[in-house]
């Protein structure tokens, strides 16, 4: 297969990028990763690409672009693009059958969350989870890896207080919209009075709930129960590595 060398560049450029942030590039990114003025010229290349079978591309999904691992393994371009075979990538999902040394691959759907602003890790903050028409951003998850998927939101974590369960500052929550919680879950209480929402572990105590942090630095905070709705229950965190 003859592909020029601003296509492999395109394929590598694709290929670290999902490694390192788990989700496609846009096509700006591209073109600016590969010294590309034009977008027609990397739609031109992409297209190529994908006439190719090196790339899927879905024209109704936001970055909906994956690289076909089996099928540049079978061009012999892996080593080109300095990429494992085997390891899973956004849009592709590869299983490695070591025994009879075959690679299997599935296409994978992506679906839109809305990311509903900042929630404190830390000091409560306002939150309104129902509020889709406002959201900051949305984020683009693989369809296999989450069930429920009409009830799921995102937050952005601001404040430490949850560092010693891996959630950092900065972190997006994946959230499942619930009103209960189990003792110990991770959730995000909205509390009434004070009509903010923070992120803490859940625990029932009688006719009181207890918000437990993280991080001994601050303080668990108990209220009556009936002062305290739990909006959803955290189901995975994504971290964005510099």
């Amino acid at each position: 297969m003859n592909l020029s060398e601003r296509q492999v560049n395109i394929l590598r450029f694709i290929a670290e990028f999902v490694e390192e942030r788990s989700y496609p590039p846009t096509i700006r990114q591209i073109g600016k990763a590969c010294d590309i003025s034009s977008t027609s010229v990397v739609k031109y290349n992409l297209s190529k690409l994908e006439s190719d079978g090196l790339i899927v591309r879905e024209a109704e999904v936001s970055r909906g672009l994956s690289l076909v691992w089996a099928k540049l393994e079978e061009a012999g371009l892996l080593p080109e693009i300095r990429k494992p075979v085997g390891q899973a990538v956004n849009g592709v999902a590869e299983r490695v059958n070591r025994a009879a040394g075959r690679v299997a691959e599935r296409v994978v759907s992506f679906f839109s969350v809305p990311v509903l602003g900042h929630i404190a890790a830390g000091e409560p903050i306002r939150v309104d989870p129902a509020d889709h028409a406002n959201a900051d951003e949305w984020i683009h998850l693989n369809e296999a890896l989450y069930r429920d998927r009409e009830k799921l939101f995102a937050l952005r974590v601001q404040g430490d207080s949850m560092v010693d369960a891996s959630v950092l500052d900065g972190d997006i929550v994946i959230l499942r919209h619930q009103e209960r919680a189990e003792n110990g879950e991770m959730v995000a209480a909205w509390i009434e009075g004070q009509e903010e929402t923070t992120l803490k572990h859940f625990y029932q105590d009688g006719r009181n709930v207890r918000l437990r942090p993280a991080n001994p630095a601050y303080e668990e905070m108990t209220f009556p129960a009936a002062e305290v709705s739990v909006m959803g229950k955290v189901v995975s965190v994504i971290r964005q590595l510099e």
